[in-house]
Formats: C-alpha cells, sequence, structure tokens
C-alpha cells in the first residue's frame, strides 16, 4: 500500500480519536449535572462507555498506521516512550503522555467494581489531563494545526470542557448548600411530655370469679 495512505489513515484516526474523547469527556461531566433525571435511562451511561471504547480503538489504528508508514518511521519505542521521537519531539511526548492516561483510565473503568469508589474517581479525572495532554499533541505535532478550521474545532473543544466543568461544579456547591442549609431543629423529636398528656392507659379487665 502506498505509504501516503497510511499518512492519511494516521491522520483520520487522530482526528477521530480526539473528537471521540471530547465528546467523551464532555458527557461524563454533564452527567451528573441537572440536565440529567436522577433516574437516567441505562443507555446515557453505555452511550460514555461506548464512546471511551471507540476511542481506545482509533487510537490503536492511530499507532498502526504510524507504524506502517515508512516516512517517518515510528517504531515502539518512538509511539511508547516520551521523548524518543525525532518528528516534533515535545508533541508527540504529549500524546503519548496521553495515551497513558487514557489507558490507565480505560482500565480502572473496567475494573471498577473491584476498586474502591475514591481510588476509581480520582484515577478517573486523569481523563482531563488526557483531553488537555491531545488537544496539545494534535496543535503541536498535527500536520494539520496550520488549518483555522482545525484550530477553530480545538479552541471550541477546549472552552466546551471547561465551561462544562465549571458548571458541574457550580452545581454542585449549590446542591451541597441547599442540604447545609436545612435547620436540624425542624426535625427535632417531639416533646416526651406531649406523648404521655395524650396516651391512653388501657387497664386489663378482671375476670369475674
Amino acid at each position: 500500500m502506498n505509504g501516503q495512505v497510511w499518512w492519511f489513515v494516521a491522520r483520520a484516526s487522530g482526528i477521530v480519536a480526539w473528537v471521540l474523547l471530547t465528546a467523551t469527556v464532555l458527557w461524563g461531566i454533564l452527567l451528573p449535572a441537572k440536565m440529567f433525571p436522577k433516574q437516567r435511562p441505562a443507555w446515557i451511561l453505555d452511550l460514555h462507555r461506548w464512546m471511551a471504547g471507540l476511542t481506545i480503538g482509533f487510537l490503536a489504528v492511530h499507532l498502526g498506521s504510524l507504524v506502517a508508514d515508512n516516512y517517518l518511521h515510528f517504531g515502539a519505542a518512538e509511539l511508547l516512550v516520551p521523548g524518543q521521537s525525532e518528528y516534533e519531539t515535545a508533541g508527540v511526548a504529549l500524546g503519548i503522555l496521553a495515551m497513558w492516561l487514557l489507558l490507565i483510565v480505560e482500565l480502572t473503568s473496567l475494573a471498577k467494581k473491584h476498586l474502591p469508589r475514591r481510588a476509581w474517581h480520582a484515577v478517573h479525572l486523569f481523563s482531563y489531563g488526557a483531553f488537555m495532554l491531545t488537544s496539545l499533541h494534535g496543535v503541536l505535532a498535527g500536520t494539520d494545526a496550520q488549518s483555522p478550521l482545525f484550530l477553530a474545532t480545538t479552541i471550541a473543544a477546549v472552552v466546551s470542557v471547561v465551561f462544562a466543568t465549571i458548571y458541574r461544579v457550580v452545581t454542585r456547591r449549590d446542591r451541597s448548600q441547599r442540604v447545609r442549609s436545612i435547620d436540624p431543629s425542624a426535625m427535632s423529636r417531639p416533646d416526651p411530655s406531649a406523648l404521655t398528656q395524650n396516651r391512653r392507659v388501657v387497664y386489663p379487665v378482671t375476670q369475674q370469679r
């Protein structure tokens, strides 16, 4: 196959993986927000998982097509170890770091049932870093970085994730404040003396001989 074809496949799969990652992160941020009812349909969470799996799949295609391309001669070290690539060393290194973060997030998500919730949630936050590193990777190492459309799309994606994160934090803070504003005295126990006054005394009926 023509080497240029592999280069186009690498570009296309990388962009698709980034778009899917953006959608996955946004969907994950908005899932706990007010825009969804408390009793969410199962497909809402399934869609989040499905997009995450597709992201990993297109990432694999991206890496495989870079290996198959004979122009830049990417090997295992250049694709797995940051700083080993001679082509756009910094940009490629950021992409490698993002890849490892994504794999860690995906593996811990698959093992969620066997992990403490706090540990899983802490690792899941790596997806924010993976998204930012992937966006920088596309700008610094992608051949489409000079395209105004690509730059505009990248800026729009980053701004969307930032605003969605702010929205989630604000809504969560509002819920916490509403819970704290409930006066515990309004739910005080009833006065025992009142219960005593209203209590009816029933005497046993004695049997007559």
